[in-house]
C-alpha cells in the first residue's frame, strides 16, 4: 500500500474545525475509558541547539484501532518568519500489519487540534451564557483558537492582546467577516481580561501575565502555552478549579502546575479531572456559576491521533493528497 502524504494545504482543506472538535472529544473520551494507550512524550534537547525535538505516540484499541506518532522540532525563532514553529510529521500506521498509511504535516495538525481541544474544554467547562472572549497572543495558535471559538456559538465579542497593538489589529483585520462576533484589538492584558468570560492564553511568556486579581467570578481559562511557559501566576492557579488533558503529562511537564506544587499552594489532587473524564460523564465539570475553571492544555498524542485519523479518512474519501511508494 502506498501511504498518503498530506501537506499543510491538504490538511486545512479536509479538517474543518467543527470536525476536529468532534474527533478530539470522541478520542479524549476513549482515552478516559482506557481505549487509548499513550506513553509520556520524549523530548530531545541538545545543548545549544536551536529548539528541541519531541516524539509523541499513541495506540488506539477500539473500532478506530491504529498507531500514530508525531515527530516534530519546535523552533521558537521561526515565529514571525513565515515558517512554522512546529516542523515535522504525523505518521499513521495500521494496527494489523503496521503498514504506514499516512504521512501528514505536523504543524497544521498541531494548530488545529490544539484549538479544537480548547473549544472542547470551553464547551464542557465555561458558563453557558459566556459571551466575551479574550485571546492573549497573536502567534501561531491565536488564529485557529479564534476560529475554534466561533464554532461554539454565544460569543459576541473577542478581544485580542498582542505584544504590540499593531499585531492584534492585523489579526483582527485578517479574521474580520470570518467569525460571527466582533473582533477588537486592545492595548494590554488588563483591558483584555476586564469582563471576559472565556480567556485563551497562547503566548510564550515565561513570567505570569495573568494574576490572581484578574480572575473574575465565573471565568473560564484555556491555558495553552508550551511546556515551559508560565502565563498564569501560581496563586491564580491555586484559586481556580484545575482540569487537564492528561494528569501524567501535567504533573511532569506543565511548569505552571509544577511551580504551584513547589510553592506548596496545591498538591496533585488539585487536578479535579481530565477533560475526557468530564466529557465521558465520569467526573464533574463546573459546579457553580461563580466557579473559576482552568484548563491546562499541554497537547497530547491522543489529540494528534484523532486529528490525523480524521484528516486521513476525509482526504482518502475525496482523493486529496499524494500517494508515494516507500
Amino acid at each position: 500500500m502506498k501511504p498518503l502524504v498530506l501537506s499543510r494545504a491538504d490538511v486545512e482543506a479536509v479538517l474543518p474545525m467543527d470536525k476536529c472538535i468532534a474527533a478530539v472529544e470522541e478520542a479524549l473520551i476513549a482515552l478516559a475509558r482506557g481505549q487509548i494507550y499513550q506513553p509520556p512524550r520524549t523530548i530531545v534537547s541538545p545543548p545549544e541547539a536551536n529548539g528541541v525535538m519531541g516524539f509523541m505516540a499513541a495506540y488506539r484499541s477500539d473500532a478506530a484501532a491504529g498507531y500514530a506518532y508525531k515527530a516534530t522540532c519546535v523552533i521558537p525563532s521561526n515565529s514571525g518568519t513565515g515558517r512554522d514553529v512546529h516542523a515535522g510529521v504525523v505518521v499513521l500506521q495500521d494496527s494489523e500489519h503496521g503498514d504506514v498509511v499516512a504521512i501528514i504535516d505536523a504543524g497544521s495538525i498541531t494548530a488545529i487540534r490544539t484549538a479544537a481541544t480548547s473549544a472542547a474544554a470551553t464547551k464542557a467547562l465555561a458558563r453557558r451564557d459566556a459571551s466575551v472572549l479574550a485571546v492573549l497572543g497573536t502567534g501561531t495558535q491565536a488564529r485557529p483558537h479564534l476560529l475554534a471559538m466561533a464554532e461554539l456559538g454565544g460569543i459576541r465579542e473577542a478581544r485580542i492582546v498582542g505584544r504590540t497593538r499593531g499585531r492584534a489589529e492585523t489579526l483582527a483585520a485578517e479574521l474580520a467577516g470570518r467569525v460571527p462576533f466582533a473582533l477588537r484589538a486592545v492595548a494590554d492584558v488588563d483591558e483584555g481580561l476586564r469582563g471576559a468570560d472565556v480567556v485563551v492564553t497562547v503566548t510564550s511568556a515565561t513570567e505570569p501575565i495573568v494574576g490572581r486579581s484578574a480572575l473574575q467570578p465565573g471565568m473560564h481559562l484555556n491555558v495553552v502555552g508550551g511546556r515551559r511557559t508560565r502565563e498564569v501566576e501560581s496563586e491564580a492557579l491555586a484559586f481556580a478549579s484545575l482540569f487537564v488533558d492528561h494528569r501524567e503529562a501535567a504533573l511532569s511537564e506543565a511548569r505552571d502546575v509544577l511551580d504551584a506544587i513547589g510553592l506548596r499552594l496545591i498538591g496533585s489532587s488539585h487536578i479535579r479531572a481530565e477533560l475526557g473524564e468530564v466529557l465521558a460523564g465520569a467526573a464533574p465539570g463546573r459546579t457553580s456559576a461563580d466557579e473559576v475553571t482552568y484548563f491546562r492544555s499541554l497537547g497530547i498524542a491522543t489529540e494528534d491521533l484523532a486529528a490525523a485519523q480524521a484528516a486521513f479518512i476525509e482526504a482518502a474519501r475525496r482523493g486529496i493528497g499524494t500517494r508515494v511508494a516507500l
